[in-house]
């Protein structure tokens, strides 16, 4: 079996790491929705100004693809004003069953919606899309992997043509691999192609032409540490997105696109810790979680990948 039909069996399956009851993703390792409040609180600023820009819709959908146990729709809808959360139309978009607590004002559905006018959301939902990984053999030839990370066959001509466009292999870098895009740029189009009118957003980490890395990056993750990749479904799966084959993508750093929305991770002045110690505390914690969501080389260094339609 090659690799990225037994990726999808580990991932979405019937006994699936996305379909198990639990805490789900959040009790495997953390993103920005886990992280902090903050990071609803921005795109809440970011719906804000996108309401205004389409004319104040009614309804405005609020559609969270790979919404996990619905954690930030929840925060939306705890950060949006009255205004706009009384013509919000929240979907989350999972494999995985509704969660009990989930407010009963958040649809939950397993098939993309249709006809979205305003904000579709994916975060860290392309990393996850089943790939087919491939290595450069000892004759210099591409060749996919299999269930286990050995070699398999040959690479196919659609697959070749991908490869040769965003990631070009070293015929002579035996062991070299990479990991063939095209299901994830197909995935990421039809979520584009759900939008009527208003803003496609994934969130996600990566890399470009020029900074691919040598041996891939699929590595994978269970119960908040990194572990060796196994296909039984016990882990999460992740490969890196190549963000430059999403056609007519705008990426843009995490960092920059947060400090645009209002999230600043700069200490509050000391001054403020003998006028209102406790406010200063409250600031001081503000501006940590801040600072974790910004960091160029953790949360920060996330790409914010955004299509207007």
């Amino acid at each position: 079996m090659r690799f990225r039909q037994a990726m999808d069996r580990a991932l979405y399956g019937p006994d699936g790491f996305f379909r198990r009851s639990g805490p789900g993703p959040a009790g495997h390792f953390r993103t920005s929705v886990h992280a902090s409040p903050l990071f609803a609180e921005a795109l809440a600023v970011l719906v804000t100004r996108l309401d205004a820009a389409l004319g104040e819709p009614d309804p405005f959908d609020l559609v969270d693809v790979g919404a996990g146990r619905g954690e930030l729709l929840t925060g939306l809808l705890a950060a949006l004003p009255p205004a706009i959360t009384k013509r919000v139309r929240a979907i989350g978009v999972e494999l995985a069953p509704r969660p009990a607590d989930l407010s009963p004002g958040i649809a939950w559905t397993a098939d993309l919606p249709t006809g979205v006018v305003g904000l579709l959301v994916a975060t860290e939902w392309l990393d996850n899309v089943p790939l087919e990984i491939v290595e450069v053999d000892a004759d210099g030839a591409v060749r996919y992997l299999d269930e286990r990370l050995q070699l398999a066959d040959p690479i196919e001509p659609a697959d070749a043509a991908w490869l040769a466009r965003w990631w070009p292999l070293d015929p002579t870098a035996t062991g070299a691999r990479a990991e063939i895009g095209a299901p994830r740029d197909a995935a990421w189009q039809t979520a584009v192609g759900a939008v009527a009118r208003g803003l496609a957003l994934a969130v996600d980490y990566g890399h470009v032409a020029g900074q691919r890395p040598l041996f891939g990056s699929l590595t994978a993750f269970r119960a908040g540490r990194e572990v060796d990749p196994v296909t039984d479904g016990s882990c999460d799966l992740t490969c890196g997105v190549a963000l430059d084959s999403l056609a007519q993508a705008v990426p843009m750093r995490q960092f920059a696109a947060l400090k645009a929305l209002g999230v600043d991770g700069g200490r509050p002045p000391i001054a403020l810790a003998a006028t209102d110690p406790a406010g200063y505390v409250r600031a001081l914690a503000r501006a940590g979680a801040a600072a974790e969501l910004t960091e160029p080389e953790g949360l920060g260094g996330h790409w914010w990948i955004f299509h207007w339609v």
